[in-house]
């Protein structure tokens, strides 16, 4: 076991799976000699070669495709885009072909791709290196969506998620890449290594996707949430008094729905946090998944703690990103019902 920050536990599921299996390959703008923008990828080109680590030009249409066609040829790319803002250009590939191709082959041939993206705010990225489009892929059939908020759970799920014979969406939440942020802005980033998540296997080892966490006990609601909005969740029960469950989805398509059904059952009332816009966001589908399956359990109307209806602005970040006492606000008010 080796105190990894997220950035590290990455760069290690990677090397770890281009040592195992030489179908294993990453790419994308910087990957290679730079060892891409946040260095996730730093040293596998010098370790694994420039056939298996290399960098591209800026088309992320082009990187998207050139990896389908590997996938479907037995290769399993990984393939980085720079910042999530900037999938755009690549998402009729991914939605049109790679998500595609099991079913209109009937099964013949499968896309064992991963896409890996930084996404989210805490950075002053702007309403350009900012964004969170995770609901974007949650909405397209034939693709997993996996979001890690702990060095630990990083590694074993994008070795999992390179392991798969279906496109896996791989965001990470960047502004937890080297230290867990809790919201607090007003104090200093603890480092990860004082973080029990931070202790990771130095070899292989996977999480299964498709399964949430338990990361707090609580009886009196449920919290739900994902990537950076788990540790500000944390840090608004801690700062509330209230005994709050908080579940870290993990991999938000498929979801698990019985970890959110038994936990929403116990405690009667939920808050869903998450960092992207509010309208047709992730939440309203877990709103709506909770409503269905947890009905005759709701002591209370569901809250959402969301970003707002609005590009992400740099001046005025901390208004825009959720924060614990946002979260608190939902809370008490759920307790209120």
């Amino acid at each position: 076991m080796t105190s990894m920050t997220m950035i590290q536990a990455l760069n290690s599921a990677l090397d770890v799976m281009m040592s195992r299996d030489p179908k294993v390959l990453t790419f994308g703008e910087d990957v290679g000699f730079f060892g891409g923008v946040f260095r996730v990828t730093e040293g596998l080109q010098k370790k694994h070669g420039l056939k298996r680590c290399f960098d591209t030009p800026i088309n992320e249409c082009g990187i998207a495709g050139a990896a389908i066609g590997m996938a479907v040829y037995g290769l399993r790319p990984v393939i980085e885009i720079q910042f999530a803002d900037y999938v755009y250009p690549a998402y009729d590939q991914i939605v049109s072909e790679a998500a595609r191709i099991r079913y209109r082959s009937a099964n013949d041939y499968t896309v064992p791709m991963t896409v890996r993206m930084p996404y989210g705010g805490g950075i002053y990225g702007g309403q350009t290196h900012s964004q969170s489009p995770e609901a974007l892929f949650t909405h397209v059939a034939g693709i997993k969506t996996v979001i890690p908020s702990t060095p630990y759970d990083a590694k074993g799920l994008l070795i999992s998620a390179i392991e798969d014979d279906d496109p896996v969406i791989f965001l990470e939440p960047k502004r937890v890449y080297n230290g867990p942020f809790d919201g607090r802005r007003d104090r200093p980033v603890q480092p990860w290594s004082k973080h029990p998540a931070s202790e990771v296997p130095d070899g292989y080892y996977t999480l299964p996707l498709g399964k949430a966490a338990l990361v707090r006990e609580g009886a009196d609601l449920t919290v739900l949430a994902y990537g950076t909005m788990v540790h500000v969740a944390v840090a608004a029960a801690e700062d509330s008094g209230i005994d709050a469950e908080i579940l870290d989805l993990r991999t938000l398509l498929p979801v698990d729905i019985d970890a959110i059904v038994a936990s929403v059952s116990k405690t009667g009332r939920c808050v869903i946090v998450h960092e992207a816009t509010r309208t047709s966001g992730y939440g309203a589908e877990l709103s709506a998944l909770v409503q269905e399956h947890c009905f005759y359990k709701l002591e209370a109307p569901i809250e959402r703690v969301t970003g707002f209806d609005t590009p992400y602005p740099h001046a005025l970040e901390w208004e825009y990103f959720p924060t614990p006492p946002r979260v608190i606000k939902a809370m008490r008010r759920v307790m209120e019902a």
